[in-house]
């Protein structure tokens, strides 16, 4: 069993490119990256991590997902919380992340 992280910081909310994008995420830090990757032990499909995440009052379950590009992990946002948050593309946000 993998040791339970806790993780706080600040990032830009952006949307996946491509013509049709409808997928906002957040970019996870490096360092907090190299931490959930060393800490996973066995991750999900494609590589993700579950994960308990909160932006502002809302507070959600996901998983991040690897991007090999870059080394970091990709966290997703919903529409409901970017509704209810009102946060956009471009916003910096605050987030806590967590596992285990």
């Amino acid at each position: 069993m993998e040791p339970e992280q806790q993780h706080h910081f600040e990032a830009d909310l952006w949307l996946y490119p491509g013509a049709k994008a409808a997928w906002h995420f957040i970019t996870v830090p490096a360092d907090i990256s190299h931490s959930l990757r060393f800490f996973a032990g066995s991750t999900n499909g494609f590589g993700s991590i579950r994960v308990r995440v909160r932006i502002g009052e809302s507070r959600w379950q996901t998983s991040v997902f690897p991007d090999k590009a870059s080394g970091c992990y990709f966290l997703p946002v919903k529409a409901a919380v970017r509704k209810a948050e009102r946060i956009s593309t471009g916003d910096r946000v605050e987030v806590e992340l967590s596992t285990g």
